[in-house]
């Protein structure tokens, strides 16, 4: 394995190679460059395939490729990464349709915590939301990565060509026909992150005191709630489909919770939404959609497996 194989496997901290830092070779091009796009790369790879773990293991193979590169070659060191990256990262896709099929119940992206100004960076935050990121899961790999690159990250139909092997006409095409698909099953409507935050409030006090009208209040009629348990923890095995059965769900699922539970404002994926302790430790993340001040997406995550990132925040960026 070469030697620079493990140096940026835990979110860009260098490891240790011969009893030294691998900060100790920031003068090598190669892992400056790498590391200055490590965050776009991360992004790009989770946008395709909704898992922190996943995304993590394609960096690792896209520094492996990367290394023995002649960087002195490559006129768009972060096109080549990107392509690298991408990949990776379709390559990863396949094999995770396998898995996914075995999957206890509803699968869900894995929540990220992200700073507070993610959620002000409009673009960013919609191209992460949880239920954009959901509808992705219904496009083939090559649609989701032309989508991502072209729709998130704003590469060209060109060097989207040359990462997913097809030619610049058919690209478009795929494009074409994927931003059709995701329009049909999630319309773009652009809701302020304050107007986010204040919905999102108005269902966790309701939440808090049980008040079933207060949650009424701020659920849209056809609100869904989708569950992501895993099988490791009780979750919905179907959508819960409807304001009154979505509140009474989720008081009724609160009320049956032995021990001190909180449910507190935080940042998921660049969008407001609540984290959920029981005992103090975190028991599940809920993202929210919102639409015309009312919520009609609810997406509970309490997988353990999942809820790595909810105490630190992971750096996301689309430049």
């Amino acid at each position: 394995m070469d030697t620079h194989s493990n140096a940026f496997c835990d979110q860009g901290r260098p490891a240790k190679e011969g009893g030294r830092e691998m900060s100790d070779h920031a003068t090598d091009p190669a892992t400056e460059t790498f590391v200055a796009h490590r965050n776009l790369l991360f992004t790009v790879a989770y946008e395709m395939l909704g898992s922190a773990a996943d995304a993590e293991d394609v960096l690792q193979e896209t520094w492996l490729r990367w290394v023995k590169v002649d960087v002195r070659q490559v006129s768009d060191h972060r096109a080549y990464l990107v392509r690298i990256t991408t990949r990776q990262s379709l390559n990863r896709l396949r094999t995770m349709r396998r898995r996914k099929e075995a999957y206890v119940g509803p699968w869900l992206p894995e929540p990220l915590r992200t700073a507070p100004d993610v959620a002000e960076d409009v673009e960013l935050a919609e191209s992460l939301s949880m239920a954009l990121m959901l509808v992705l899961e219904t496009l083939s790999p090559t649609e989701r990565a032309v989508f991502v690159l072209h729709e998130a990250f704003d590469v060209g139909y060109d060097e989207i060509a040359a990462a997913v092997g097809k030619s610049p006409a058919a690209v478009r095409q795929i494009a074409y026909r994927a931003r059709r698909h995701v329009d049909a099953r999630h319309p773009r409507e652009v809701v302020s992150p304050s107007q986010a935050r204040a919905a999102v409030e108005s269902f966790r006090r309701a939440l808090e005191t049980r008040d079933l009208q207060g949650l009424l209040d701020v659920l849209a009629p056809e609100v869904v709630l989708i569950g992501d348990g895993g099988g490791l923890k009780h979750a919905a095995l179907r959508p819960v489909i409807g304001a009154e059965k979505v509140a009474r769900f989720a008081v009724g699922g609160l009320g049956r919770v032995e021990g001190a539970i909180t449910v507190d404002p935080t940042v998921i994926n660049g969008n407001p939404a609540l984290v959920v302790r029981l005992n103090g430790e975190v028991g599940g993340v809920l993202a929210v959609h919102v639409e015309d001040a009312r919520i009609t997406g609810l997406y509970f995550v309490s997988n353990p497996e999942k809820l790595t990132r909810v105490d630190s925040e992971t750096p996301l960026t689309l430049r």
